[in-house]
């Protein structure tokens, strides 16, 4: 993994493990992902391997983000900043409530 790419994949990591303690790390399609039971509920997609602008955080049907009839499933990262790591915190807490 490029190593911007890195950086923000171990601060995602950090962040993800201390909301979500119930999730066990592991690798999905090559990248990082955090499962509940054994199905993924939020993965890191880096920029490079997917030749993307941007990496992102996805949630998968499993995290429970409904909101109304349309919610936000994944999530654009350019930098992750403490704001940044307080949101994932926040939607890492609701998908596994």
């Amino acid at each position: 993994m490029q190593e911007s790419d890195r950086i923000m994949a171990e601060r995602v990591h950090a962040v993800i493990t201390a909301g979500g303690p119930v999730l066990a790390p592991k690798l999905w399609y090559g990248m990082p992902a955090y499962a509940l039971e054994g199905k993924v509920v939020c993965f890191f997609q880096s920029a490079e391997k997917f030749r993307a602008r941007y990496a992102t955080l996805g949630f998968s049907d499993q995290a429970k983000l409904d909101k109304g009839t349309m919610w936000a499933a994944g999530f654009a990262l350019t930098e992750v900043t403490a704001e940044v790591e307080a949101r994932i915190g926040a939607l890492v807490k609701q998908a596994v409530s």
